[in-house]
């Protein structure tokens, strides 16, 4: 079911290698677009111009157009399974191939292209369902998964988590094939998420007390370090969060993507659309036009007109029903996208938490600074009354230094008393100093 955890993707597998073979008669490989000639050049300054640019002629910039539009347009490696033998495949395919094979749109599957840098996207359209999710970037249909090719392990081990998963399905589990794998790429994108952020917080709670009880500008720098990644990591959690939440409130979006009956419904609007075809032209062929129209109907006609309508009738039937299993699948997609709602939330309630621890310290340490500044300012405030205090035997130095004539000098001792009454009120007036900034609360008692 839906809400069935699956086995984590976490455990590190080798990478699944899969042989590039060429598809078989049951599954045919991609079409090709044939390359087009190298067009011929005008006489003149134009066949000039297009000598030199077939040549590889740059711009003034050195900006190399036709590499460029070789590089967006070219053929990619893409691994295909297929949902009803579940095999798999690699296949080359260019870009012109994929949109009119799942009738997507460029822009649709520019969100694949590794070239650019695009935050994860699920999107149902027509025929195909659109994701990318981290690592893995891929075109669900109601036939086949076309994943497309990287070095990172991830891709592999989904691919062969979908084939296995294909190979053992249970009897009686009738979720459809593209929610299958919509599931096991949502899996894959919380399991790797949540993996950063594990690993994200056993390398910061360590580094984090080790900056409370030791500041120091290394320490400061890997905290920095760990803060940016940190950043990054939970816009990339918030962005697969918002995505499913955004699914999940919208009916319609979860009623597009379910393919396989909108396959079936096209399917069977083909073949009543043909009987109705076949019914309309026998009833015509037999209806002459010259002869009279009788006011009674015969026989023949009253059958014909009971089986056009049973048809009718059998149709809007089928038609309810299958509004009703998209009601029950819609459901089923609904607990599927909420499973791991509750999963990414987690890991983002992980990112949060430590987000605050390392604000928290942040403070701390901001509240040890604002101390040991406090301190320097307090000894800064005792040296400047110190100071003012040893002026003032300056002061007296600088009064008996004059040279002038004073019976002063003649009486006997007269040094002693005079250091001993400069000190005594020089260290009355640094007392009452002292006395002041505690007074004022500007020193702690």
């Amino acid at each position: 079911m839906a809400d069935a955890v699956k086995q984590p993707l976490l455990h590190h597998q080798q990478p699944y290698a899969y042989p590039s073979h060429a598809a078989s008669a049951s599954s045919p490989a991609l079409p090709s677009v044939p390359h087009s000639g190298t067009a011929t050049p005008t006489p003149g300054a134009g066949g000039a111009a297009s000598a030199s640019f077939a040549g590889g002629r740059r711009f003034p910039g050195g900006l190399d157009v036709p590499n460029l539009k070789k590089r967006g347009g070219g053929t990619r490696s893409w691994i295909r399974v297929e949902a009803a033998t579940a095999s798999v495949q690699t296949l080359e395919v260019d870009k012109a191939t994929m949109m009119r094979r799942c009738e997507l749109p460029a822009r649709d599957l520019r969100l694949l292209d590794p070239l650019f840098v695009y935050p994860s996207t699920v999107l149902g359209r027509e025929r195909a369902i659109v994701v990318n999710l981290e690592q893995i970037r891929c075109v669900i249909t109601a036939d086949e998964v076309l994943l497309l090719n990287s070095l990172d392990s991830y891709v592999f081990q989904y691919a062969a988590e979908l084939q296995r998963r294909l190979l053992q399905r249970a009897e009686g589990d009738e979720l459809p094939f593209e929610f299958r794998a919509l599931e096991l790429a949502l899996e894959a994108a919380c399991s790797f998420l949540d993996a950063q952020a594990a690993e994200l917080e056993i390398e910061a709670y360590p580094l984090l007390d080790e900056l409370t009880s030791k500041i120091s500008t290394l320490n400061l720098e890997r905290v920095r370090r760990l803060k940016s990644r940190l950043v990054a990591l939970t816009r990339r959690v918030q962005k697969v969060r918002d995505e499913i939440e955004q699914l999940m409130d919208d009916d319609g979006d979860m009623a597009e993507m379910y393919l396989t009956e909108k396959k079936m419904r096209m399917e069977s609007s083909s073949v009543f659309g043909d009987q109705s075809l076949a019914t309309f032209n026998a009833a015509a062929a037999g209806t002459s036009v010259s002869a009279p129209v009788s006011p009674v109907s015969s026989p023949t006609e009253s059958r014909k007109l009971e089986k056009t309508y049973s048809l009718c009738r059998s149709r809007h039937d089928s038609v309810k029903s299958s509004d009703n299993s998209v009601t029950e699948h819609i459901e089923e997609l609904e607990m599927l996208l909420e499973a791991y709602f509750v999963v990414i939330d987690s890991t983002l309630n992980k990112l949060t938490s430590l987000k605050e621890y390392i604000d928290d310290t942040e403070d701390f340490i901001n509240i040890q600074l604002d101390n040991v500044r406090n301190q320097l300012i307090q000894f800064e405030l005792l040296l400047t009354t110190a100071t003012f205090v040893v002026a003032i035997f300056g002061v007296v130095a600088g009064v008996f230094g004059m040279n002038f004539e004073t019976d002063v000098f003649s009486i006997q001792n007269a040094f002693q008393w005079v250091l001993i009454i400069t000190g005594v009120v020089g260290a009355f007036i640094f007392c009452f100093f002292v006395w002041f900034f505690k007074y004022k609360r500007l020193m702690p008692l």
